[in-house]
């Protein structure tokens, strides 16, 4: 198994972090700001990210997107993982699912995303249904032509910069989980509050209510039923790039770490010649190397012919599990080793302390990516723990 980089996967990770370094200049005006950056601003940053053919990555060349592999997303990923503020949504990466449209739904919705004139945003987490997406309460009845949509969303992530919406409701009286397009602007849809979380996102979370709601039948994404599984297999793509980010933080977050005991003196030598220190340091090193290895492991096998991909949703929460509770340590000792002013906002390790800890919440929480990992042990043996074999 060659685990080098090819020459072009060089040169992705270099565009991607020259990218990640541009973006890097404007972390503290997004921090002062409170997470928003003026339009015209982010205008130029996507017009950039376009031109280093790091925008919407995840989607086929022949559509106008960067058509990369899982592997190479991820190595993308991680670069825009060492920026904070959430400004790796700058160079937006569509809901993976969008693929799966007709070729008008494509020509409406998908095209014009990844031509940066429209924006999407997944709508599935609700007041009573977070980690289990099936237990949600937003319906879908018919009504002639098409669909009425009630319910309530939350942490809709991206859903006040967004266009529109993929609502997940159950539809019909047999309640079959159901992925809808739904015009933002629609009557009876309304954003109904923009929360402030501890981090300062250049995007907010913010929740909606659907009244009434009208969806034409060709607004429905895969068809009527196959929304859980749609859902699913968009965990699975997050799952792993958070998995990345959570990575590129850390290691951002050491360097950073490294660097200040190297230059910080106290008692008459740099801080990093105690051995307390070099432990923290060592640790965090570990938990990167480990984390990277397998996040690299599990996108190179989804980008494999035949992978079974009930072992890959088990392997993904691996994944995210794994990194963004190890990214959460590492930033935790960077922290530490900074002292009192890793506790000021505008050194870097702070924002990465605060922005870290929801990586462990969305896109299923870690109680939940372990019930998914376990369950497959139990149904299918140990094969989540095996690499591929010819």
């Amino acid at each position: 198994m060659d685990l080098r980089y090819t020459p072009e996967q060089a040169d992705l990770k270099r565009r991607a972090a020259d990218y990640a370094r541009l973006l890097m200049r404007y972390e503290e005006q997004s921090e002062q700001a409170g997470g928003p950056l003026p339009q015209e601003l982010v205008t130029e940053l996507t017009r950039a990210a376009m031109d280093a053919g790091v925008y919407a990555i995840n989607m086929p060349a022949e559509w106008g997107g960067a058509g990369l592999s899982l592997l190479d997303q991820v190595i993308v990923e991680e670069e825009f993982g060492k920026v904070t503020n959430c400004l790796w949504d700058i160079p937006w990466r569509p809901a993976n699912v969008l693929a799966y449209g007709d070729e008008r739904q494509r020509e409406k919705y998908l095209l014009p995303v990844i031509r940066a004139e429209k924006f999407d945003a997944f709508a599935v987490t609700e007041p009573g249904a977070g980690s289990d997406p099936a237990s949600g309460t937003s319906t879908a009845t018919r009504t002639d032509g098409g669909w009425l949509l009630n319910g309530e969303k939350w942490f809709v992530t991206c859903g006040d910069v967004a266009d529109f919406l993929l609502v997940q409701a159950d539809a019909g009286p047999e309640r079959l989980a159901t992925l809808f397009f739904v015009d933002k602007a629609a009557p009876g849809v309304e954003m109904t509050r923009l929360p402030r979380f501890m981090h300062s996102a250049v995007n907010g979370h913010p929740e909606f209510t659907f009244t009434d709601v009208f969806v034409a039948d060709e607004d429905v994404l895969g068809g009527v039923g196959k929304g859980y599984e749609l859902t699913k297999e968009w965990f699975t793509d997050e799952r792993l790039m958070i998995a990345a980010r959570t990575v590129g933080a850390a290691e951002r977050a050491l360097q950073l770490a490294r660097d200040w005991a190297v230059e910080r003196e106290q008692f008459g030598s740099p801080i990093a010649s105690y051995q307390l220190i070099q432990g923290m340091l060592a640790d965090c090193a570990v938990d990167i190397a480990v984390n990277r290895a397998y996040t690299h492991q599990v996108a190179w096998e989804a980008d494999q012919p035949g992978t079974d991909r009930k072992t890959l949703h088990a392997k993904a929460s691996t994944a995210k599990l794994a990194a963004s509770e190890a990214a959460g340590r590492v930033a935790d000792r960077c922290l530490q080793i900074f002292g009192g002013r890793g506790y000021d906002r505008s050194y870097a390790v702070e924002r990465m302390y605060r922005e870290l800890r929801v990586d462990r919440i969305w896109e299923g929480t870690s109680e939940i990516q372990r019930l998914i990992i376990a369950n497959e042990l139990i149904k299918r043996g140990t094969g989540a723990l095996a690499l591929p074999t010819p």
